[in-house]
């Protein structure tokens, strides 16, 4: 059974908590070993924050340290970048093109960076960016954004779409199920 790191990147209120729950349920079901730590930084405030998702055959402890990623998830642009040094040579990330302003940004003490896209790949990092908002928004609301990037993920697991299925169904309510479905769908598809 081979382990796996993963780290699920964004900014407070993006829905990194449920995509995590969704992970952690499906590698679960499929008879892994599973640690999840949430660190929350300052997520009432718009600030970072960082879920690792640990599984194997036996997992110790729920951190990832610098250089054991093998994938990073992330809802921002800035968010992936800030997280590189987490990234396993040869590993995975997987981001939105969603750029949303941190406070030095918003305050005009600093610019946004530009060409993020290139520099991670620059420094050697496979990125699989995508306008996970716009998918989202296509399946219903803007709040998809977390199982669009799911559905990203999914391509890069060897699991059937079933698992990935009934993991949905175990984590979000069954009134919003037909739109994560659907954003899910956009996503693998992308």
């Amino acid at each position: 059974m081979k382990s796996m790191n993963i780290m699920i990147v964004g900014v407070g209120g993006q829905g990194s908590l449920l995509a995590s729950k969704l992970l952690g349920q499906l590698l679960l079901s499929r008879g892994y070993d599973v640690k999840v730590s949430e660190v929350h930084g300052m997520s009432q405030r718009g600030g970072s924050v960082v879920t690792y998702v640990r599984c194997g055959e036996r997992v110790a402890s729920p951190v990832i340290d610098r250089g054991e990623a093998d994938f990073i998830v992330s809802f921002e642009l800035l968010e992936a970048a800030r997280w590189l040094e987490f990234l396993r040579p040869g590993g995975q990330i997987v981001t939105s093109t969603q750029q949303i302003d941190p406070m030095p940004v918003i305050t005009g003490a600093a610019e946004y960076p530009g060409a993020l896209v290139d520099a991670m790949r620059a420094s050697g990092a496979q990125v699989d960016a995508l306008d996970c908002l716009a998918l989202a928004e296509r399946a219903g609301s803007s709040k998809a954004v977390n199982i669009v990037l799911m559905g990203r993920l999914s391509h890069y697991f060897d699991l059937p779409a079933e698992a990935w299925d009934e993991a949905l169904q175990a984590v979000v309510p069954p009134k919003f199920l037909e739109l994560n479905r659907k954003a899910f769908a956009l996503g693998r598809e992308a």
